[in-house]
């Protein structure tokens, strides 16, 4: 029985073209007690194969953590699915706001020590003590009380393209480099505000929110389903829109826009863009903004060093991207030094 992809991104393309459904993005997380991970991975791919499922999804013996995208006739199947799973029943999931049918090309589900990478210790504290959680009106009228803090949870590539108004945004590369920081800078303040948090769907809130209460913030709360259920509630709820800019998402449409504002600029001429590309050189593969026009001039690449490696033929860029040092400098999210006005 096949239990892994075997169809490469070219072939899963050309596969969703001939198909012409329209597919949804979607998004869900839970925490829960799984007892055999493994077994609970084979399941679901089993049964999201059959469904034409394709994402990135994460199990681990505390839950699952999904990004995914699933043909809109078979959604209600992919529902029903869900609902039979007893923790998953009902589990919020969130549509993304800007649909694309390319949005995943393969069906990955890999088990993992977390579902999600933040470097604690769960033992050392109760992970079910949460922060409360607001819906979008709530946190409107949250974030424009004085005694309020508001956080975002992200990193600094996601919220240089989008940020809610007057928010703190750590210049940070992963959610466990944020924790201490955000701990230590707000530590005068543990008692007497009110600490707000944010992130993309709501998984790094959910585990941020009982850490900074077990390290004895009094007053925490997070926004309920992140930046993308908050969309949908203002369009939907006709509320203000307190965000600024795109919202970073991890797949290949790589943002979605919530706010008509730009608010960051082409890394490598300064030009207002909120457009996140990857280097064309494949050894590099740099997560940086780029214009239009830089894009031409420098041939999707991040620097003339790459546009250099990537003219050459196939099996000499293959061979450059041999070796652990080499490949340990892919993937950098806009810190190279080529970038004159990285943020």
């Amino acid at each position: 029985m096949q239990l892994y992809n075997k169809l490469s991104a070219k072939e899963r393309e050309a596969l969703i073209e001939e198909a012409g459904l329209e597919r949804l993005t979607l998004s869900f997380y839970q925490y829960a007690h799984v007892g055999n991970p493994q077994i609970f991975r084979d399941h679901l791919f089993i049964h999201w194969s059959e469904l034409d499922v394709l994402g990135r999804i994460y199990v681990a013996r505390e839950g699952i953590n999904a990004q995914l995208s699933v043909p809109a006739p078979n959604f209600n199947k992919f529902k029903t699915h869900l609902d039979s799973i007893t923790f998953l029943e009902g589990v919020r999931l969130n549509i993304a706001r800007e649909q694309d049918d390319k949005s995943f090309l393969k069906l990955k589900i890999k088990v993992r020590d977390k579902i999600l990478a933040d470097g604690l210790n769960d033992e050392t504290f109760d992970v079910t003590n949460k922060g409360v959680h607001v819906d979008a009106a709530t946190f409107n009228e949250l974030i424009e009380d004085p005694n309020t803090i508001l956080v975002d949870m992200r990193n600094h590539y996601e919220s240089e393209i989008g940020h809610f108004k007057n928010a703190i945004t750590p210049d940070v590369d992963t959610f466990r480099d944020s924790l201490d920081i955000i701990e230590e800078d707000l530590k005068p303040h543990k008692e007497d505000k009110k600490l707000v948090m944010y992130c993309t769907g709501g998984i790094r809130c959910e585990k941020a929110s009982a850490y900074y209460k077990h390290k004895g913030f009094k007053n925490v709360y997070q926004l309920e389903g992140g930046i993308i259920e908050y969309a949908r509630q203002v369009e939907e709820c006709k509320l203000e829109n307190k965000f600024l800019g795109k919202n970073f998402v991890f797949d290949h449409r790589r943002a979605e826009k919530i706010g008509e504002e730009v608010i960051s600029n082409c890394h490598q001429c300064g030009k207002p863009c909120d457009t996140h590309v990857n280097c064309a050189n494949e050894a590099c593969h740099l997560l940086f903004i780029q214009c239009e026009e830089c894009a031409q001039k420098m041939e999707n690449c991040c620097s003339d060093e790459c546009v250099t490696i990537n003219r050459l033929p196939y099996e000499e860029q293959k061979a450059l991207r041999r070796g652990k040092q080499n490949s340990n400098k892919i993937f950098k999210k806009g810190r190279s030094e080529a970038l004159i006005y990285k943020k």
